[in-house]
């Protein structure tokens, strides 16, 4: 009878043993599935971008790297004398695809949503757009005064919102049409004084109105709705964009490029400042993911008033008393309109989380891993 009892209680005993592990292994297999999910899927991806880089992140980085290369783009332009805007675009390209080949190779580049989730097509006009906007712009800058390109850069504005409205029935509130208003008088007035143009340079400048709205409405659209992240949209997009740059090159671009000194100086400039493209372009990404296309133009306008007023309290340039008005007035506006939007910001649902893969699927998705690697790898671009 005695062992009888200890036979019992050895066998609760070992019962327990086997229900706690048990509970112990399927909090392993849940855990399995949730990090499988994050670091192999695309909205485990898209989520960990938006925990580590937010709407302040994100802006403030874009911010600080447009700046840093207006000033890198200047030595390139005017101290190396490298005149050839097209190629220099289709150089910070290649850098770029080169840097983010480094990325997949070490397996540090995000996953793609599945092809099914994104038409070809879509790819294709982004990568296209992208091509004209950043090439128009090189051109215009090359052409045309600073002050002329940012008053180009306000007709984007009005463009967004009304491409947003025909094609997605997007509405902007009066106060937010009143604000952006007040940003584009203040930059329209900050920058008055410097109207010096090309007629080349502003027919491009008119030609680059539209594929800019369209590459910044794509950008956010597909990277708020469909899980892209920042860098794996630019992965897929930018071969396409270097196809373009490379069919422009002979039509908008100088002769003479093989007669330019490549010395070591010269090309360590030019490649600093192809580091700093990417950089701008991955911070764009982000930026356009975390915000909206149209934030994303006011914050471009609020750094030209800020570079303005920066050259006059820092430098003593002096661009007159009506430019400082109109910068501090294109400032005020930015203000408001990012109050607006900041108070408009927790009336809004939080964006629908992606579950984590059942379990019943994780074998599944372990067994086929190598084959999704090869799937991304090998899809065309």
């Amino acid at each position: 009878m005695f062992n009888f009892l200890i036979r019992k209680d050895a066998r609760k005993i070992l019962k327990r043993k086997d229900s706690d592990a048990g509970e112990k292994g399927r909090a392993l297999e849940d855990l399995r599935a949730s990090l499988f999910n994050q670091f192999n899927f695309s909205d485990g991806a898209k989520r960990q971008q938006r925990r580590i880089c937010g709407p302040a992140t994100a802006l403030t980085f874009n911010f600080v790297v447009a700046v840093g290369i207006i000033f890198v783009n200047k030595m390139v332009l005017q101290t190396v004398k490298f005149k050839f805007p097209i190629l220099l675009t289709l150089i910070h390209y290649v850098v770029s695809w080169f840097l983010m080949a480094l990325l997949k190779a070490f397996s540090l580049l995000p996953p793609s949503p599945s092809t099914k989730s994104t038409r070809m097509s879509t790819l294709f006009t982004l990568g296209f757009v992208m091509s004209l906007s950043t090439g128009f712009a090189n051109v215009s800058l090359k052409y045309n005064s600073i002050g002329f390109y940012q008053m180009a850069k306000i007709a984007v504005t009005p463009s967004i919102v009304f491409a947003e409205f025909v094609l997605y029935r997007k509405k902007v509130s009066l106060l937010k049409v009143l604000a952006l208003t007040v940003v584009s008088i203040g930059v329209a007035v900050a920058t008055v004084t410097d109207l010096q143009f090309h007629l080349f340079g502003a027919c491009v400048a008119l030609a680059w109105i539209v594929p800019s709205a369209v590459n910044k409405i794509l950008w956010s659209r597909l990277q708020q709705q469909e899980n892209w992240t920042a860098l794996s949209l630019m992965w897929k997009t930018t071969p396409i964009t270097l196809i373009f740059l490379a069919a422009m090159l002979p039509c908008l671009d100088p002769p003479g490029v093989l007669s330019f000194d490549w010395n070591l100086s010269n090309t360590l400039v030019i490649f600093g400042s192809a580091i700093l493209g990417f950089l701008l372009q991955w911070s764009g990404a982000l930026a356009l993911g975390a915000t909206s296309a149209v934030s994303h133009v006011v914050l471009g306008q609020f750094k030209t008033c800020i570079l303005l007023l920066g050259n006059y309290y820092l430098f003593g340039s002096n661009p007159g008393t009506i430019s400082i008005c109109g910068a501090f007035t294109a400032i005020g506006g930015t203000s408001i309109y990012t109050y607006l939007n900041l108070k408009q910001q927790p009336n809004k649902g939080s964006p629908r989380q992606p579950s984590v893969l059942p379990k019943s699927k994780l074998g599944k998705e372990n067994g086929s891993t190598n084959g999704n690697d090869g799937h991304y790898g090998v899809e065309s671009v």
